[in-house]
């Protein structure tokens, strides 16, 4: 089915196909109807949530990534009746929501009624697992209630077992792979060799950040590999291969072969939001001091997403002066500067890190 949402606030227009996921946004429209060349800078609320369900891991201490949740090993997990009511606001304006938080999602006592509860409502539930204990009956779960599942890319034997288990079952199957100093040389050699288990949808590389466990000295700055990198990632390959928001100026500033109508600067408080399991939203889920951080107990979706907190957070998202980029870049990271990379304007201040 495809969902279109006309935003009269902020005069775009946008569809979602539920079945392929595939996401298309117009640009703006001026006040005779007439489409400009200008992309929306916003929305009137969220269209994808980034929702933490969980709020312990119970695999923390098989966990070999620097978890950015900190490999929090004891809390409470979101309630359903916290869950429904999120989605009760949102749908008809929500399109997605990708579940994670402190562990893997499949991991919920409660995650076949989270992600029904979801589908029932025409919101595509995603999520993010380690693969750790992965069974047939959570693949089947996952084939009949979610659009896609990312595994994270650990090369461990559950790794493959659970991408098995996945790609059998006929679940749409990514695989989410932390680009670091640490583990630049693995990802040149995976797309040099495209070894990676075939019938995978896409490998996604999220740019490591210093938050939780992720230790500073992992940052990826202007690494001396990232030409080879960028080069390797823009050939042809059996997979997709994407990217965080987070790296967009990364592959602007690097002059990747790609092409910049598939790309899209940081959308955390401009087009989706993150809500953790005790139920505060903040316009990302690294923001783990809760700097932009508002309760959502006795409030609404709407009421924080425009809230001050989240206007202070998008005024922070500003491109560089003089940038030829501008148009696809929003500059530093709000959050976490020091993972910015970009050899241009030297955003990162990890710049003179190198191999």
């Amino acid at each position: 089915m495809i969902i279109t949402k006309v935003d009269k606030r902020y005069r775009f227009i946008s569809k979602f196909d539920t079945k392929t996921g595939f996401y298309i946004r117009s640009n703006t429209f001026d006040d005779k109807n007439s489409m400009t060349d200008t992309d929306p800078f916003m929305a009137s609320m969220p269209e994808l949530l980034d929702i933490g369900i969980m709020n312990r891991c119970k695999n923390a201490h098989r966990c070999k990534i620097g978890c950015y949740q900190g490999q929090k090993q004891n809390g409470t997990n979101m309630t359903f009746e916290d869950f429904k009511s999120i989605i009760d606001e949102c749908k008809g304006k929500v399109f997605q929501v990708a579940l994670g938080g402190a562990g893997s999602p499949d991991e919920h006592e409660e995650f076949e009624r989270f992600v029904k509860y979801a589908r029932d409502n025409n919101v595509v539930p995603n999520y993010t697992t380690s693969g750790i204990d992965v069974t047939d009956e959570i693949a089947r779960i996952t084939k009949e209630y979610c659009g896609a599942v990312a595994v994270s890319w650990y090369g461990e034997s559950y790794t493959l077992e659970a991408i098995d288990k996945f790609l059998k079952a006929g679940c749409t199957t990514n695989i989410h792979f932390v680009l670091s100093k640490a583990s630049i040389d693995e990802a040149i050699e995976i797309l040099k060799t495209n070894n990676l288990p075939k019938g995978i949808s896409a490998i996604i590389f999220l740019l490591h950040k210093p938050v939780g466990k992720g230790g500073p000295e992992n940052i990826l700055g202007n690494h001396a590999r990232l030409p080879e990198f960028m080069k390797i990632m823009a050939e042809k390959h059996p997979f997709k291969v994407g990217f965080d928001s987070c790296s967009i100026p990364m592959i602007l500033s690097n002059e990747a072969d790609v092409d910049e109508v598939s790309i899209d600067a940081c959308e955390g408080g401009r087009f989706s939001a993150y809500i953790s399991a005790d139920m505060i939203m903040s316009p990302c889920s690294f923001d783990r001091s809760n700097k932009y951080g508002v309760s959502l107990k006795g409030s609404s979706v709407h009421k924080v997403w425009m809230s001050k907190q989240f206007d202070e957070f998008r005024k922070k998202l500003s491109p560089c002066d003089g940038c030829k980029k501008s148009k696809f870049c929003l500059g530093k990271c709000p959050i976490v500067p020091e993972i910015t990379v970009c050899k241009v304007h030297h955003c990162s201040s990890s710049k003179e890190m190198k191999a």
